[in-house]
């Protein structure tokens, strides 16, 4: 189900945060208690591979989550672009596929941080960690929000 916003959001446990990308979706995890937040490899957008719903879903099962936080790319004055409104459908197809609750969370500069936490790095290593760099600072912002609920 998708919340409106994370006062109904579990406030204990795992979480997931998407970055999702029309070739390469951004994964990370928190800890148990969302002390830290880690990186996972990029999904890889590819007709031949299982869609990246059924890919997320199966990482949400491994790393025993209990809610999808997901970056939702807005303009500068709130509007929505065409890439919002690809988002907003691939969160209801993972909805469908998936009992947790999901939230999304404005990814305003999410990739700006990501890579200047990244520091100097090679073009080849940004594409390759970019994604999911951004997926751990959406869902750092989505922990100190939630914490601030308490």
């Amino acid at each position: 189900m998708i919340l409106p916003d994370f006062n109904d959001f579990p406030r204990n446990g795992r979480l997931l945060a998407v970055d999702w990308g029309a070739r390469r979706t951004g994964i990370a995890v928190s800890d148990e208690n969302r002390d830290f937040v880690f990186v996972r490899p990029v999904v890889i957008v590819n007709s031949s591979e299982a869609s990246v719903v059924s890919q997320i879903v199966d990482i949400a099962k491994v790393e025993k989550v209990c809610g999808i936080v997901i970056g939702l790319p807005l303009y500068s004055d709130g509007a929505e672009s065409d890439t919002t409104k690809q988002v907003k459908i691939f969160a209801e197809d993972l909805a469908r596929n998936i009992d947790l609750p999901i939230v999304f969370i404005d990814e305003s500069f999410s990739s700006v941080n990501a890579q200047e936490d990244m520091g100097k790095v090679r073009v080849k290593d940004i594409k390759q960690c970019l994604d999911s760099e951004s997926a751990r600072v959406i869902l750092e912002n989505a922990i100190a929000i939630i914490k601030r609920l308490k």
